[in-house]
């Protein structure tokens, strides 16, 4: 498995390559900005590796204490921070629920001390137009934050995968079968010598008769 200052080489060799494929595609300045700075973000900090204390961990600084229910919940390495799209999308869904429930307190608090009344309706309706409106440059975001995070993942199993194969050659590279061990039935085995038994004795004391 890759050290972080080599994943964090990765993610910055990387870079020049997202930019022009992101470009080629979209030939859009700011689709292209949202994807690369989403690839960058999500290589150095919203990566796989939040399941634990790693490099991505401690540059969130004061704020990593956010993730420690994460990673309670999930084991590392598992597919749900290291899966395709699952894991990128577990975390945003878990850091938005998060800046979701701050925000909501942030704004109670504000009208307790501003006296000001708040309109959920207009905030919800403002929020879901939002959504609607940048609903292509949230998607360039979230791509970039995907490939930030699978090119992390990608690294990881590359890595595991070349040191499986120098040690099993070829063979470290298949899938390993799962053989199911057949239990010797116990109660059986311990019939038929009870029978053998009786039956070698009443041999016996038919011979001695």
């Amino acid at each position: 498995m890759p050290s972080g200052r080599t994943h964090d080489r990765i993610t910055l060799w990387a870079l020049p390559f997202v930019v022009a494929i992101a470009f080629w595609q979209t030939r859009n300045g700011n689709l292209t900005l949202l994807v690369a700075g989403g690839f960058m973000f999500g290589g150095l900090m919203f990566g796989p590796d939040l399941d634990i204390y790693s490099r991505q961990f401690q540059r969130w600084g004061w704020l990593r204490w956010i993730w420690l229910p994460y990673q309670k919940r999930l084991r590392h390495r598992s597919f749900f921070s290291h899966g395709p799209i699952i894991g990128t999308t577990l975390r945003v869904l878990y850091l938005t629920t998060l800046l979701f429930i701050l925000s909501i307190f942030g704004l109670i608090v504000g009208a307790k001390l501003g006296n000001i009344t708040l309109n959920w309706q207009d905030i919800s309706e403002n929020v879901g137009r939002s959504l609607s409106s940048y609903s292509t440059e949230f998607l360039a975001l979230f791509l970039g934050l995907e490939l930030g995070a699978m090119s992390h993942s990608l690294s990881d199993w590359g890595g595991s995968a070349y040191k499986r194969y120098q040690k099993q050659g070829v063979q470290g590279l298949l899938p390993r079968a799962k053989m199911k061990k057949r239990k010797p039935s116990g109660g059986r085995k311990g019939t038929g010598g009870t029978r053998g038994t009786r039956g070698t004795r009443k041999t016996r004391g038919t011979r001695g008769k």
